[in-house]
Order: C-alpha cells, then structure tokens, then sequence
C-alpha cells in the first residue's frame, strides 16, 4: 500500500477573476494541492467558515495586496472598511482580510501577492500576520516553494524587499517606543483623559463621564496635547494608537472603587 499523500488546501482571494481563476486551475494541477478561489474578502471569510464547519479547513491564503483598496495610487494607506468579523457585507481589504484571518484562523497561513514590491505595505502586511509575500510574475515553482515553506513555519520575501522591510519595521518600532514613552510621562487621570480622546469623547461627554468640571477637563486636555508634544486632539489620537493605547469603553461606566475627581477636587 502507498503512503497517503497529505493534502494542501489553498484558497485564493482576488478581485481580478480571470487572474484567481487562471491560478487556481495552475494550482489545481499538482497532485497534493485542492485550491479554490474567493472575488472579495467577505468571500473569502465565508469560505472559511463553511470550509470549518465542514471540517475541511483551508490550510493556506493567498491574498490580493490590493484586495478592496479603493484609495489612489500614492494614499499612505487603504480606505477604512469593515472588519472582517463586524458582519458587514462591505469590502475588506487585503491587509484587514490578513489581520481578521490571523485572529479568527490562527492555524490558516496567509501569503500576500503583489504586483510590485512595496516595502512599506509587505512590512505592514507582516504586521498583520502574513507569513509571505510573492510577486504575481513569479513562477508557480516559486509560489509552491513558498506555500509548502509558510506550512513548515517559514517567513518568505523576495530578496530585494527584504532591506526595505526590515527598515520600515525598525522605524515602526522606534515610532512606537517613542510613543509609549510620552504615554507614559502622563498622570494615571490624564491617560484617562486621553482614552476617553481616542474614543472620540468631547469635553463636555469626558467631564461627565469622569465626574469632572469642563474646565478641569480642558486643563487635562491641554496638559495631555503638552506632554505628547502635538497641537490636536487628531494628532494625540494618532500618537496614543501608536503606542497601543485603546478606547476607554463607552459601555462601561466607571467602576465604584475608581477614584473621582469632582469640581476639580478629589472626592
């Protein structure tokens, strides 16, 4: 009796059917590949839950690097769109399709293909969770070397992206610690104050939110724009989400043991 041959389930998700298609029928030719294709990521998540349901879980993704992106040519980063698990029949582009499948598939691989090299979106799809990236003019050897290579654990990037990669991540991580450093030099009611700026709360909904004066707010505020270094609310949004710093949760009122502050005074 022969050895079974282990099977790799691929699903690819492009917006460009005659490109997924053609693919997929190459794919489709190797005898230890099943391979299907998905038009936009909401395709693709449904795909995938079927596919788990079913218990034939895909074992690889190879994504569109400009699934969904509606943006021009140039934009620093992709229009927002709706989240992979918000339920919304919208699109998704690539790289959320990327983050959503890390975080709901953990065990599914995913491997970007991109028309050109761009080192500033392969570091960000690495970011996402990606465990590859391929040019589309690559030969299928190549694209097969790297689906069997993510499946043992292995990162894979052309050559000449990697510098570029490897430098756009360094200054991520520089950008970040800077941020986290100016986080932290704010009092623990300022950082308060600055979740409650990052979930789009306006003076007056902090004050009451934290039992506070306007006027104490608007010191907070100030103190906090200060500190970070920045002249808006937008740009201390944008430093504290570099630095991790989530929402304060609107549903959740604050807690009876937390300390207040009213009048200015604490209580």
């Amino acid at each position: 009796m022969g050895v079974p041959v282990v099977r790799i389930r691929v699903l690819v998700v492009d917006d460009h059917r005659i490109f997924a298609e053609s693919l997929a029928a190459a794919l489709a030719a190797e005898p230890d590949v099943d391979v299907a294709a998905a038009g936009s990521g909401p395709a693709a998540l449904r795909c995938l839950d079927r596919a788990a349901a079913e218990g034939r879980c895909y074992d690889v993704l190879l994504v569109d690097a400009e699934l969904g992106i509606l943006n021009p040519p140039g934009a620093t980063g992709p229009v927002p769109v709706p989240a992979p698990d918000s339920g919304e029949n919208g699109p998704v582009d690539g790289l959320s399709l990327v983050a959503g499948v890390r975080s709901l598939r953990p065990s599914v691989r995913t491997v970007v293909l991109a028309e050109k090299d761009d080192p500033r979106r392969a570091a960000l799809a690495l970011q996402a969770g990606a465990c590859g990236w391929v040019a589309k003019d690559s030969s299928l050897q190549r694209l097969l070397a790297v689906i069997r290579g993510v499946l043992r654990d292995e990162t894979h990037l052309p050559p000449a992206l990697l510098t570029g990669v490897l430098r756009e991540l360094m200054a991520d991580r520089k950008h970040r610690t800077e941020s986290e450093e100016l986080v932290e030099s704010l009092t623990p009611r300022e950082r308060e104050v600055l979740r409650c700026m990052v979930a789009g709360l306006g003076r007056k909904a902090v004050a009451e939110r934290l039992f506070l004066s306007p006027h104490t707010v608007r010191t907070h505020m100030q103190n906090v724009l200060g500190k970070l270094g920045v002249h808006s609310t937008l740009a201390a949004v944008a430093l504290a989400r570099r630095a991790g710093v989530g929402p304060v949760d609107l549903e959740q009122a604050p807690l009876a043991g937390d300390v207040v502050e009213r009048g200015g005074q604490l209580a």
